[in-house]
C-alpha cells in the first residue's frame, strides 16, 4: 500500500428534528470502524470522526477532506446517519439539525459529495454509505413523504473524477431498502454496530474479507463478503456497488494471509539453465534450487521456491514431479500437531507443552494464531510453548494455526477443566486440625501434574498432652460416624472422582468422534489431491510437456473472433447500397431481363456471401475462446478473464445481426430471383 490513506467517518445518530428517528447504530459504527481503519497492521489509515454535526460543519469537513490531495492518495468517506429522499426523488444524507422541509437548506445533498469527489485529485476515493433510507421518518410523521423510490447508486454515477483513477460507491442497501440495525429498527435498545458496518469491520478485522487468501483484503473482496454477511442476517437488505476505476485497489492488510518475503531473484544463469530445452539441463536447475531452498537466507530461499512453482506448474511431468519433491522440504512440520492436556483441576496451572519446528530456515519461518482466548503461545529457538487457562470447567479444543509463505498448519489442542479437589483437613506437625485421629495421607494434584504428598499420619511427632486432648475428640466423634469430619471428606472426594471420570469418558467419547471425522476428511483431502494430479497429468500430456495456459490463448481467440465480426459488419455494409443499386437498375429497365444480371453487375452476391461466412466464422471462434478460457489449465487473471469475455460478448453482439440481416437480404435475392 502506497501512498497517504486518509479515512473521513460521519456518524450522525441525534436529530433535532421529531420527525426523524434516534439512531442506535452510528455511535457503535463510528468507533469500531475508525479502530480497524487505524490499525497499522491493517487499514494504516488517518482517520478523523465527526458526530452530530450540524450540516454546515459537514459540508466544510467533507469538501476539506477531499482537497489538496496527491495523485497517490487513498481517501475513505463513510457515512452512517439517515438518507432522505426529496419530492423530486433527490438524495439527501441528514445532519443534526436537518429539517425535512428545508433540505436544500439543512442537510448535505448527495450531488455535493458527488462533487466533492469528482474535483479531488486523489487517485482513489471510496464511498460507503451505511444509511436507513426507509426508516427515515417515523411512522406518523408528516414531515416529509416518502412517495416512490430513489436509486441510490443512481445519485452517483455521473461525473467521474477526471484527475484521478476513479472511485467506488458501497450502500448497505439498495433504493429504500431499510439499512437494518441488528435485527430491528428499534429506537431505545442498546447500542449495537448495524448489519453492515458490523460485517465491514468484522471482515477487515479477522481477515475474513481476504477471499483469495493472498494477503490483502480487496474493494471486490470486501464487497462479495460483506454482500453475504448481510444477506445472511437480513435477505430483504441487499448492498449494491458501483465502480469507476483502473486495477485492483487493496483496503487493508489481512491477518489471515501467507506471510510474504521479499525474495532475490535466482541468477540468470540458472533461470537459463530452468528454461532451457534440454531436459538434463532442467534437472540439473531444479536440484541447484533445491539447494538453495534450504539456505539460511529467506529471501534467497524464497527466490528458489518461487521458481521451483513456477518448473512445477509448467514442465513435463518427470521435471515437475522432482520439483514437488522439493518444495516438501518445506511444509510447515510441528511435532506434535495434536496436544492433549486431558483433565485438569479448574484454577490449576498445567504443565507447559512443547512443540518443535522440523526443517530448513523457511519451512520454521511462519507467524502463529492462536484460535481461542484461552490458548497462549510462546516462541522458542526450536519452535513454540503452548499452555492454557483452566478458568472454566468443561471441554476445551482449540486450534493454533501456523501460516507460512507456501502452506498452512494447524495444532490441535484439546483438555478437559474438571472442578478442583474439595478442600481438605489441614494439618500440623501432631495431626489434623479438626482432631481427627483417622485422617489418612492425602494427595492433590501439583502444577508439574503428578501427586504430591500434602498431609501425614499424626502422632509422628508433637507434644503428648496435645495428643491426649485429640484422642478423647476422637473417641467422641466415633460415636457418631455420620458426623465425622473424615467420612464428609471421603463423600466428597468420592463424588469429585466420580465427576471427573465421567467427564474424561465424555470427552474420549468426543475425542474419538474428532478422531473419525478428522480421518474422513484427510482421506477426502488426499483423494481430491490424487484427482488433481491425474488431471494435471492429462493436461500436460494434451499439451505436450509444457501446457498452453488460457492466458495466452484465449484472449487471442477472442480477439481474432472481434475482428472477423467487424470485418462482417463492415462487408455487409459494402454490400447493402450496392444491393440497392441493383434493385434501382431493375425498376429502371422496366422489368425486362434478369434480376440475376443486375446483381452480378453490381458484386452482390460474392460480398453478401463473404459476410455471412466471416459473420459465422466470428460466432464459431468466440465459442471456441470462451470454451478454452474454462477448459484449459492455469487461472487467469481478473482483467484478462474480463478482457476476454467482453471481447467474445461484442463479437457476438456484432456478428449476429449480421448473419441475420445477410441471410434476410439473400432469401430475398432468391425470391426475386424466381419472381423477376
Amino acid at each position: 500500500m502506497t501512498g497517504a490513506r486518509h479515512a473521513l467517518i460521519i456518524a450522525n445518530d441525534r436529530y433535532a428534528d421529531q420527525g426523524l428517528k434516534q439512531l442506535r447504530a452510528p455511535a457503535e459504527d463510528a468507533t469500531a470502524l475508525a479502530g480497524v481503519l487505524h490499525d497499522p497492521q491493517i487499514g494504516d489509515f488517518e482517520v478523523d470522526v465527526v458526530r452530530n454535526a450540524p450540516a454546515d460543519t459537514m459540508r466544510r469537513r467533507i469538501q476539506g477532506f477531499f482537497n489538496d490531495r496527491r495523485r497517490d492518495d487513498t481517501l475513505v468517506l463513510h457515512f452512517s446517519c439517515h438518507g432522505l429522499k426529496s419530492e423530486s426523488g433527490e438524495l439527501y444524507f441528514a445532519a443534526s439539525d436537518t429539517e425535512p422541509r428545508l433540505l436544500d437548506a439543512t442537510a448535505i445533498p448527495a450531488h455535493f459529495v458527488r462533487g466533492c469527489m469528482s474535483r479531488t485529485r486523489a487517485g482513489r476515493s471510496v464511498l460507503f454509505l451505511d444509511c436507513c433510507y426507509g426508516g427515515a421518518f417515523s411512522r406518523g410523521s408528516s414531515s416529509m413523504r416518502a412517495s416512490g423510490d430513489v436509486d441510490v447508486l443512481e445519485s452517483f454515477t455521473h461525473d467521474r473524477p477526471p484527475g484521478g483513477r476513479g472511485w467506488a460507491v458501497i450502500t448497505a442497501s439498495s433504493s429504500m431498502e431499510f439499512a437494518f440495525e441488528g435485527d430491528e429498527l428499534a429506537e431505545k435498545s442498546a447500542p449495537r454496530p448495524s448489519v453492515f458496518t458490523h460485517a465491514v469491520v468484522q471482515g477487515l478485522e479477522t481477515g475474513e474479507a481476504d477471499l483469495d487468501a493472498d494477503g490483502e483484503v480487496s474493494l471486490d473482496d470486501l464487497y462479495d463478503y460483506v454482500f453475504d454477511r448481510v444477506q445472511e442476517q437480513n435477505p430483504h437488505q441487499t448492498p449494491s456497488k458501483t465502480v469507476e476505476m483502473q486495477g485492483e485497489l487493496h483496503l487493508a492488510h489481512s491477518r489471515r494471509g501467507r506471510i510474504k518475503i521479499a525474495a532475490l531473484p535466482s541468477p540468470p544463469s540458472l533461470l537459463a539453465a530452468v528454461n532451457s530445452d534440454n531436459a538434463f539441463t532442467r534437472q540439473g536447475a531444479v536440484l541447484e534450487l533445491r539447494s538453495r531452498l534450504r539456505n539460511d537466507s529467506l529471501a534467497l530461499a524464497e527466490g528458489a521456491r518461487q521458481a521451483l512453482e513456477e518448473v512445477q506448474r509448467n514442465d513435463i511431468q518427470q521435471i515437475a514431479d522432482q520439483a514437488s519433491r522439493a518444495l516438501r522440504d518445506i511444509r510447515l512440520a510441528p511435532s506434535p500437531d495434536h496436544l492433549d492436556f486431558g483433565p485438569v483441576p479448574k484454577g490449576s496451572t498445567p504443565e507447559e507443552r512443547a512443540v518443535t519446528m522440523t526443517g530448513p530456515p523457511l519451512a520454521r519461518h511462519c507467524v502463529v494464531q492462536p484460535g481461542q482466548s484461552w490458548l497462549h503461545v510462546e516462541p522458542t529457538a526450536s519452535g513454540l510453548r503452548v499452555r492454557i487457562d483452566t478458568a472454566v470447567e468443561g471441554p476445551l479444543s482449540g486450534d493454533i494455526a501456523l501460516k507460512g509463505v507456501a502452506e498452512e498448519a494447524v495444532i490441535r489442542v484439546e483438555a478437559v477443566v474438571v472442578a478442583a479437589p474439595a478442600s481438605e483437613p489441614t494439618t500440623d506437625a501432631t495431626g489434623p486440625a479438626d482432631g481427627s485421629a483417622n485422617a489418612q495421607d492425602t494427595v492433590v494434584v501439583g502444577q508439574s501434574g503428578g501427586p504430591q504428598e500434602r498431609h501425614r499420619p499424626p502422632g509422628s511427632t508433637g507434644d503428648p498432652s496435645r495428643t491426649t486432648a485429640d484422642e478423647t475428640q476422637t473417641r467422641v466423634d466415633l460415636t457418631n460416624p455420620h458426623r465425622h469430619p473424615t467420612h464428609q471428606t471421603r463423600r466428597e472426594q468420592d463424588e469429585a472422582r466420580r465427576e471427573r471420570d465421567q467427564a474424561r469418558r465424555e470427552w474420549d467419547e468426543a475425542r474419538r468422534e474428532r478422531d473419525r471425522t478428522g480421518r474422513e476428511q484427510d482421506e477426502a483431502r488426499r483423494e481430491r489431491e490424487r484427482t488433481g494430479r491425474e488431471r494435471d497429468g492429462t493436461r500436460r500430456e494434451a499439451g505436450g510437456g509444457r501446457p498452453a495456459t488460457a492466458s495466452r490463448r484465449a484472449p487471442a481467440l477472442a480477439g481474432a473472433a472481434l475482428a472477423l465480426a467487424a470485418a462482417a459488419v463492415i462487408t455487409l455494409l459494402v454490400t447493402l447500397p450496392k444491393a440497392v443499386a441493383a434493385v434501382l437498375d431493375r425498376i429502371e429497365d422496366g422489368g425486362s431481363g434478369n434480376i440475376e444480371d443486375n446483381v452480378q453487375d453490381h458484386g452482390v452476391l460474392p460480398l453478401l456471401t463473404a459476410s455471412l461466412i466471416t459473420a459465422a466464422v466470428a460466432l464459431a471462434v468466440g465459442a471456441f475462446a470462451r470454451h478454452d478460457l474454462g477448459a484449459r489449465q492455469g487461472p487467469l487473471a481478473r482483467s484478462s478473464t474480463h478482457g476476454t469475455w467482453s471481447m467474445t460478448a461484442v463479437a457476438k453482439g456484432l456478428a449476429v445481426p449480421v448473419l441475420i440481416l445477410a441471410l434476410l437480404v439473400l432469401v430475398a435475392y432468391l425470391v426475386g430471383k424466381g419472381s423477376w
